[in-house]
């Protein structure tokens, strides 16, 4: 009789896990899952002007349950007092493709920063024309420019030209970027 009632009980949690399955209710809570990737400098003079340099991205995706993924972004050892642009990207080098803009961080006196952004990461993407075509693009990717045309001199001398990577369309050069790292995950 007991290996009747395991059976049984066994039966009806089945039943109930595909019919909460049917409904879209989750049957186990599952964790937050997390990317991380190092960023690496864009250039292998920017690398031999920063060789110490580290800057590391921490996306907990976490959209289907909080409507927004967390995007972290650390960076120890680099130029000190200089303020550093963020973008999502299609690819992580030159000539990039589309981009999205997702905010800023500053280093202190010692060359340290950090900032997190909550939007959707994981789902990123652009809709863009290609050859009378809509597409979708997705940007699984990360670069990091010098929010200041100036701010890479001290590595590539006075007049470097700006880019437009700046909410000011005055940016400096890509410092760095993902293109050592794997993709983010696509949707």
């Amino acid at each position: 009789m007991n290996i009747l009632k395991r059976k049984r009980a066994t039966l009806l949690a089945a039943t109930a896990g595909l019919l909460l399955g049917c409904l879209g209710l989750p049957v186990t809570s599952m964790a937050d899952e997390s990317v991380e990737l190092a960023l690496t400098p864009s250039s292998q003079q920017l690398a031999d002007c920063m060789p110490d340099a580290s800057l590391k991205v921490k996306l907990k995706l976490t959209t289907d349950k909080r409507g927004f993924d967390s995007f972290s972004i650390k960076g120890r050892q680099l130029p000190p007092n200089t303020d550093f642009t963020v973008f999502l990207l299609e690819q992580a080098g030159a000539p990039f493709g589309a981009a999205e803009y997702i905010g800023d961080f500053s280093t202190n006196a010692q060359g340290n920063g950090q900032n997190t952004f909550n939007l959707i990461v994981g789902e990123a993407f652009s809709s863009t024309i290609v050859n009378g075509a809509r597409m979708r693009v997705d940007l699984n990717r990360v670069g990091v420019w010098f929010a200041d045309p100036l701010g890479d001199d001290f590595c590539l001398g006075e007049g470097t030209p700006a880019t437009p990577f700046d909410g000011d369309n005055e940016a400096g050069v890509q410092a760095f970027n993902s293109a050592n790292a794997d993709p983010l995950p696509e949707p």
